[in-house]
């Protein structure tokens, strides 16, 4: 066992989508700091120039959802990926009496089927470099409200969480003799755009329903992404890995 390359992801490419702020830009500074080669999306660009300046390039994520593949290899000169982070994600809140359809598709489009979608798009990069001694890996973003059910009248963002994270096993099934890997990982609270209006106005309240008595820092969900993505997550696939201080555990949130 070389302890030295256990975590190692140095030279790989990776793709994080909605990787300019939040959660995937956690993800994907941890990525850069570890040597990988990155590659963000986001519905902003500008978000990505002026919060990631080291990372390699930005894209707009409409361009993404569809002939990825193509675009990918064309625009970007990738012949293969070896990272797929799916992040990028949207959320809506209102109550079950005015919850409106077309919020409730909007939700589950971008936070399931596009995710579907994109993967599919991304299969023959993510095939074209992946072998037995070093799979290549898609890592979904789900939550503990995909878990749990939440608080927050929040109905379509836990349903399709909760279809991320079987998506992700039913994948995991099907593509291991591909040599792709499938993880979820279901992060509780950390400091993002989606979250901030909730810690801004409950963030004790929150901390102290927390076993672990703090809100989850960029060196928790970048740690757990990097095992994943490198020799010592190589035998892990199909899993829903949970990073959130023992909230589903301590069912206090």
């Amino acid at each position: 066992m070389d302890i030295n390359k256990l975590f190692d992801v140095k030279d790989k490419v990776v793709l994080v989508t909605g990787g300019g702020r939040g959660i995937g830009l956690m993800i994907a500074t941890g990525f850069v700091s570890a040597g990988a080669k990155v590659y963000i999306s986001s519905r902003t660009a500008s978000v990505c120039d002026k919060d990631l300046a080291n990372v390699s390039r930005s894209l707009q994520i409409c361009l993404l959802w569809k002939n990825a593949n193509d675009w990918l290899k064309n625009y970007l000169s990738m012949n293969h990926l070896d990272v797929l982070v799916n992040n990028s994600g949207t959320n809506y809140n209102a109550t079950i009496e005015e919850y409106p359809d077309d919020m409730f598709d909007k939700v589950l489009n971008l936070n399931l089927k596009r995710i579907f979608t994109l993967t599919q798009a991304c299969l023959p990069l993510l095939k074209s470099n992946a072998t037995g001694d070093s799979p290549s890996r898609v890592i979904n973003i789900g939550s503990v409200d995909g878990i749990r059910p939440p608080p927050q009248t929040t109905f379509a963002y836990s349903a399709s969480k909760a279809g991320l994270h079987h998506l992700t096993k039913h994948m995991a099934s099907q593509l291991g003799e591909e040599n792709i890997l499938f993880n979820t990982v279901a992060p509780g609270a950390f400091r993002s755009k989606m979250m901030k209006a909730t810690l801004d106005a409950f963030e004790e309240v929150i901390k102290s329903k927390i076993p672990l008595g703090r809100i989850g820092e960029p060196e928790d969900i970048a740690g757990t992404v990097l095992y994943l993505s490198s020799r010592a997550g190589q035998y892990t696939t199909g899993a829903v890995i949970v990073v959130d201080g023992g909230v589903v555990a301590g069912a206090k949130l």
